[in-house]
């Protein structure tokens, strides 16, 4: 008797104009597992898991549920059959109650009256036997990112799911927060649910997945269990080859101060942070969810309000106004969160990379010929992958829209750049990419400050590390002195 599986993907293939997403994709999911499905940005992984929620319709393949090929015209029809998809971007209404959140489209009533009475309480037991400790009036928008993961699971289980699909649960969360989702995971696949689970973090992989398909160029390339896998032989199969130095640090002269913090201080966000970056210095800022690390350099860019301290930038004084007088100032930002704050999703390629350039206007107007010829030439230089310049950049992969974010900065000149999670939530080829890019402008004299979640990457590519705590800078180490430990044990450090 053959092996029998919840859910099987075969030979799916889906073409967009232009392009092939996927190519005879292959992947078997077995009851009460998670199946980890990897692949670099642009891969086909969003792709095919909108076919199997039935956003997308394949172009050929079969999709197997329980020993029976199915079709659905729209996730209510995907979601009535047993599958649940949780997206990375979580779909909540801010303004609704979690009663309201957790029945959306399954209210409890008729005629089109809702029984709200009925309906809250039956999303109280729900909360009750998950241990989420809330009233079900409380709007949803009050509720960290974490417990809204954690209650798109509890209401894709509340109504039957069998197979949830899960689209990098852990890129916004804590380790804790972590550890409680895959509790919980682990306590589902007890009673027999099943996963895709789409992430880009391998240590994570490896602790939560049963079996592993790599996806490259929109073909399954390989398929097995956790156990036939290492880090370097995942990483191989994704980009093609083999990367025996994710972290291009060199090490090179580092000039003068060019920006220097003193005592800055926001209430109830952080007190007395005082740093320096040098020129051609890529200073990192660890710490954890909370630290305050974003909020100082929101702060610095005029994003966010700051009550007290000074700042001087290339000898001189400068006080953040608004995002135009940093800009103005040489001050630049890659924010972290790349759809609400970076990219301009409808607006071209060619628009985002020139948005907050001056000097290819005419007067009030662009200069549509110099705007095209540098929009091309900052594209090439990065080696973004798309259509051309005028395709729309919510259509790009994570990767190749954080790649269009640094051209936008790089057409501007800068006595501070500011990268706020610069690789967050993009595969480790286009990771590569980015820390090369990043490598190049230290060389070129840059002075950046760079704050990341992940330590390896700051140990990698920092020449000193900045730790914070609790709004408070609890400690600096230098190149020789990076450690794992010694950066967690400032990043919890509470007295300063």
């Amino acid at each position: 008797m053959g092996d029998v599986y919840k859910l099987q993907l075969e030979n799916i293939s889906k073409s967009f104009p232009g392009v092939k997403a996927l190519d005879d994709v292959n992947i078997s999911l077995r009851p009460g597992t998670v199946h980890a499905v990897v692949g670099e940005n642009g891969a086909g992984k969003s792709t095919l898991m909108k076919i199997i929620n039935g956003l997308y319709k394949r172009d050929a393949g079969r999709v197997i549920l329980d020993g029976k090929e199915v079709s659905f015209s729209g996730p209510m029809e995907s979601a009535d059959a047993g599958i649940a998809m949780i997206y990375q971007e979580l779909n909540f209404f801010p303004e609704l109650s979690i009663a309201e959140n957790i029945f959306m489209k399954r209210q409890p009533g008729k005629a089109g009256w809702v029984k709200w009475q009925d309906m809250m309480e039956r999303a109280k037991k729900i909360l009750e036997e998950n241990d989420l400790p809330y009233d079900p009036r409380t709007k949803i928008k009050e509720l960290p990112i974490a417990s809204i993961q954690m209650l798109e699971i509890v209401k894709a289980v509340a109504f039957h799911a069998q197979v949830i699909i899960m689209d990098e649960p852990t890129s916004s969360i804590s380790n804790k927060e972590v550890k409680l989702l895959f509790d919980k995971i682990a306590q589902l696949k007890k009673q027999g649910i099943s996963f895709l689970y789409i992430s880009h973090k391998m240590e994570e992989i490896f602790q939560i997945a049963d079996d592993i398909t790599i996806i490259r160029d929109g073909k399954s390339i390989i398929s097995g269990s956790v156990s036939d896998f290492t880090e370097e032989s995942i990483i191989a199969h994704m980009v093609g080859r083999s990367i025996e130095n994710i972290y291009p640090k060199e090490v090179f002269p580092i000039g003068e101060v060019a920006f220097e913090a003193k005592n800055l201080c926001s209430e109830g966000m952080f007190k007395n942070v005082s740093f320096n970056v040098k020129k051609g210095e890529i200073v990192g800022m660890a710490g954890l969810v909370g630290a305050g690390r974003s909020e100082v350099c929101r702060a610095i860019f005029g994003l966010d309000p700051l009550d007290s301290g000074e700042i001087i930038l290339s000898g001189k004084q400068y006080t953040p106004k608004n995002v135009t007088h940093a800009i103005k100032s040489k001050i630049l930002m890659l924010t972290e969160d790349r759809k609400k704050e970076g990219i301009v999703g409808v607006r071209s390629c060619r628009e985002n990379i020139t948005l907050a350039s001056h000097r290819i206007r005419k007067g009030v107007f662009m200069n549509l010929k110099k705007e095209i010829q540098e929009a091309q030439e900052m594209s090439e230089m990065l080696k973004v992958r798309f259509a051309g310049i005028e395709t729309p950049i919510q259509s790009l992969s994570g990767g190749n829209q954080q790649k269009l974010l640094l051209a936008r900065w790089l057409m501007l000149e800068s006595d501070l750049l500011i990268l706020d999670e610069p690789t967050r939530g993009i595969d480790v080829g286009a990771k590569l990419e980015i820390y090369n890019i990043i490598t190049d402008l230290a060389k070129k004299g840059y002075s950046i400050l760079m704050i990341s979640s992940e330590l390896p990457e700051l140990i990698g590519m920092s020449d000193r590390i900045y730790v914070m705590n609790q709004g408070y800078i609890t400690g600096c180490l230098e190149r020789q002195d990076f450690a794992q430990e010694r950066i967690m044990q400032l990043a919890t450090k509470t007295e300063v």
